[in-house]
This record gives C-alpha cells, sequence and structure tokens, in this order.
C-alpha cells in the first residue's frame, strides 16, 4: 500500500487539522477532540439547521458540502465508520438557532442507529428534529423497496436543495418536504473498475481482474449487481443511464439535471466521455438536461469508476438548484 500519509491510525485527524488550516475562515471545529464541524458563522439565526454526517473516505462527502447554501455542520466518522452519537450531538447544538433540525444523511445502518440515539437526546433538551434519508442508489433494493436503498453520489442534490429552501428561512416541515422532494426524484447508480484501501486496514476492499468491471457496487466495496468484462465508455453510459431511466418515470419533455461523479481515480476526461452519451440518450428521449455536474462529488478513496444520478426537475428544485452555495469545495454564485 502506498499513501501520503503518517499514521493509519491518525489518517481522520491529519486530515481534518489540514481542512481546518487551509479553510479557517469557512470552517471551525466544534469541540476539541471532537469530529464536529460547524459552518464558522453557525449558528444563523432564524434558519433551520442542517446537520449530515458519516465515514470519512469520500470527499467532499460529507464536509465538504458544509457551507451557505448547503449544510450547518457535519460529524465525521473514521474511514468508512459512522460517527459517534456524541459527535452528531455536539454539531447538533452548535447550528441550533433555535428553529429546529434537520438530519440529512445516506441510508446505512450505523449512521441510523447514531443519528436516532442523537436525535432522542436533542429532543430531550428542547431541539426539535427531523429526519431525511437519501436512498438514491438503484442497485442495491428494488424499486418498490426504494426506502431502503443506500445513499450514495445523490447525496448532494439533496444538500443543494435542502440548503437552499433553509437560506430562505423556510420552516422545518417546509426544509423536511423540500429534502424529501430532492431524495423522491434522485436516482444514482455506480460501477467500479479498481478497489481501493483503508489506511488502517492497508488492503483493498475487494478484488477485481484487470480486464473486468462491477455494476452497482456501493462506495464502500459492497457488491454491486453484475460484474462483467470491460465495457466501452458508451457502453457503460448506456447501461447505466437505461436503468436510471426504468427506475423512475422519466417521461419525454421532462427536465433533469445530471450529475457523472468520479469515485477517487478517475480522470475528469473519462468523465466528459461518458456524459457525451448519457446527453445523446436523454436527447433521443426528449429529456431535457437543465443543468450538469462533472467530477468528484461523492469518492471512495482511490477507486476507480463513476456513478451517474438523475434528478428529475419541476420549478420549484430548479429554483433551489440554481440558488447561490458556498464551499471550497463547491462555490456556485447562483
Amino acid at each position: 500500500m502506498k499513501k501520503i500519509l503518517n499514521n493509519p491510525s491518525r489518517f481522520v485527524d491529519d486530515m481534518l487539522q489540514g481542512i481546518l488550516k487551509a479553510y479557517s475562515f469557512h470552517l471551525r471545529l466544534v469541540e476539541s477532540g471532537k469530529r464536529a464541524l460547524a459552518r464558522a458563522d453557525a449558528p444563523v439565526r432564524g434558519k433551520v439547521g442542517i446537520v449530515t454526517g458519516g465515514g470519512s473516505g469520500h470527499l467532499p462527502v460529507f464536509l465538504g458540502y458544509v457551507g451557505k447554501g448547503l449544510v450547518d455542520a457535519v460529524a465525521v466518522g473514521d474511514v468508512f465508520n459512522s460517527p459517534t452519537l456524541d459527535e452528531i450531538l455536539t454539531a447538533t447544538k452548535a447550528v441550533n438557532a433555535g428553529e429546529g433540525i434537520l438530519y440529512l444523511y445516506g441510508n446505512y445502518s450505523g449512521d441510523v442507529l447514531n443519528f436516532d440515539m442523537s436525535a432522542e437526546m436533542a429532543e430531550m433538551e428542547g431541539i426539535d428534529v427531523e429526519t431525511v434519508l437519501v436512498s438514491d442508489d438503484v442497485a442495491s433494493a428494488p424499486k418498490d423497496q426504494w426506502k431502503k436503498r443506500r445513499g450514495i453520489a445523490g447525496l448532494f442534490f439533496a444538500y443543494k436543495i435542502a440548503g437552499a429552501k433553509a437560506e430562505e428561512r423556510a420552516g422545518l416541515a417546509e426544509v423536511k418536504t423540500a429534502a424529501e422532494k430532492a431524495v423522491f426524484n434522485t436516482r444514482s447508480i455506480g460501477m467500479a473498475l479498481s478497489p481501493c484501501t483503508i489506511p488502517a486496514v492497508g488492503k483493498p476492499t475487494f478484488s477485481i481482474g484487470e480486464d473486468e468491471m462491477e455494476l452497482g457496487m456501493g462506495i464502500h466495496g459492497e457488491p454491486g449487481i453484475e460484474r462483467t468484462k470491460m465495457k466501452t465508455a458508451n457502453e457503460i453510459a448506456s447501461v447505466m443511464t437505461n436503468r436510471l431511466l426504468e427506475d423512475l418515470p422519466f417521461k419525454k419533455g421532462v427536465e433533469v439535471a445530471v450529475l457523472v461523479n468520479g469515485l477517487g481515480a478517475t480522470p475528469l476526461e473519462e468523465l466528459f466521455i461518458v456524459y457525451s452519451k448519457v446527453h445523446d440518450i436523454l436527447a433521443e428521449k426528449k429529456i431535457n438536461v437543465y443543468k450538469s455536474y462533472l467530477g468528484e462529488y461523492a469518492t471512495s478513496m482511490e477507486m476507480a469508476g463513476a456513478s451517474l444520478s438523475f434528478l428529475c426537475l419541476d420549478e420549484e428544485l430548479k429554483r433551489l438548484l440554481n440558488a447561490p452555495a458556498f464551499s471550497p469545495f463547491l462555490p456556485q454564485w447562483g
């Protein structure tokens, strides 16, 4: 294993120190010794606070989406491990401005357990908490069980929509509804070409042949739905696009936002090749691409591969998607 690090057991803490030093104008450590970070200006008066969190190894998920028009705080776990109850509760209190808190995160059992316990403790202290789980990965459960699916790169759309709604000073119920609407209208699927290595483990999370690819693999190396010989970029784009179109009723004339996401080791050039075919398929089906995002939005350490996400849009979602937002990882000026 070759990685640029000091001590594998301190990988996450060393990473957080670097981010806090690089972006001290933007982020603050809520409490010494706890992996809870918040917007430098939080809590924001009159605004619902949005808290997220999860395991490290997915930058810019999760802490890359802390900022104006996005989320307000994040609890950070070890690589591919959930944050602790204490860290989640610390992040919650740090951004509570009296308007309530929305927990918005991916649907993983460890995260659900700790966030649910934190919500109960926050409620005991008089903080209203609502929860929305992101479950966009079509490969992880059947369509009729979509609420059981994993959350992958579609998290980005949920952060953007809910964050914009909260910036409008909408109430907690309205922010929750906006987040739920984004989740309901988002579908994602990924494909992997190579494994990644957790620093503290020191060996790849799985093995795959040099001439193979796996469709539907999760961002932690969870098994996918099909392992095949390597396909061309156009074939990969076609398979992923059709899977998403089959899962949500994307009708002729609908507008969508498209996210082509790299998993950590895929050159941007390759993502543009995939996007070109995705765009052509949608055009043939009279589905309009309203907005596109390409790059690394939700990674898996140094895994090679990509994921594709569609967000089916209406006028409200377009407005919220276009609203200004800022983090060092996502400067969107509107």
